[in-house]
């Protein structure tokens, strides 16, 4: 028996079960009043026929009209414009600008920005540097596809943690090659042997910023490294992504889930980049 669902999509939401496995569903949002909201299992459709088919129509995330493009991951353009989740300053949160009182939305600010945030170091295809805020470990970790991770610092706002980033992407990356991530897990790596090497490399930063912010705007950590396993049965030697804006369907063997990727037999759909697309999912 074929079972099909429609709905516009939304990012991938997971959980980690006691054995470190992710578990991911595919929420999808109702269109106009006529479906409900429902979460699809996605960890029961591996090794499954599953097909993906775009209606063709986007509805914006936020003000819900219909769009023609997305942007900003499920965004029409005037939402996108006058947003604060849109702007520059998430994607380079050491160019934050609240504090000079110029943020889009002050209310949203002061809940995603002015809050604790965590600096990181993942391995996902390599080691990496990244912030999050303190409510979104280990969902951030999960959603860069990171087979380890590991929380070392604490920072009281958002451009304090970006400023900390910047000064540890000196010495290392703070980018995922999603590509070598698809390709497999990466090698282990002794993550709190790798925090100790880099911590002297940034003592000086560290100490201006401290002297700027006060001492206890930056707090170092001694947490466990996490280890993150992903529900794939099978890696593709070969990476090519399915794209809806190229093409309406996606159809084949689902071959696993990471990251915000899809893995099927024939390629991959990072389904965070089509939120808001209306699809009908088969299976």
């Amino acid at each position: 028996m074929v079972i099909s669902e429609i709905g516009a999509v939304e990012k991938l939401t997971a959980q980690l079960d006691e054995n470190n496995l992710v578990h991911y569903q595919l929420p999808l949002a109702s269109i106009n009043g006529e479906s409900t909201k429902q979460s699809i299992e996605l960890n029961p459709l591996i090794g499954k026929e599953v097909t993906l088919t775009f209606s063709g129509m986007i509805a914006c995330k936020h003000c819900g009209k219909k769009t023609k493009k997305s942007y900003s991951q499920g965004f029409c353009y005037p939402c996108m414009a006058k947003l604060a989740q849109c702007d520059l300053c998430i994607m380079k949160p050491e160019t934050c600008h609240f504090h000079l009182g110029t943020c889009k939305e002050p209310e949203w600010g002061e809940q995603h920005c002015m809050v604790e945030h965590y600096v990181y170091l993942a391995n996902s295809s390599g080691l990496k540097v990244g912030i999050t805020r303190h409510t979104q470990l280990p969902t951030r970790w999960i959603d860069q596809g990171a087979s380890q991770a590991l929380a070392i610092f604490k920072v009281r706002t958002r451009l304090q943690s970006g400023l900390v980033e910047t000064a540890l992407a000196e010495f290392i990356s703070d980018k995922t090659n999603w590509r070598a991530m698809l390709k497999g897990a990466p090698e282990s790596l002794d993550l709190k042997e790798k925090a100790k090497e880099l911590m002297p490399k940034i003592a000086e930063k560290l100490s201006q910023l401290r002297l700027e912010f006060g001492d206890d705007a930056i707090v170092a950590l001694d947490e466990e490294v996490q280890d993150i396993h992903y529900p794939v049965s099978e890696y593709l030697t070969k990476i090519s992504s399915f794209n809806f804006d190229k093409t309406e369907q996606v159809s084949g063997v689902l071959l696993g889930i990471k990251g915000q990727y899809l893995i099927f037999d024939k390629g991959v759909i990072n389904m965070r980049k089509f939120s808001s697309y209306q699809i009908n999912i088969a299976y």
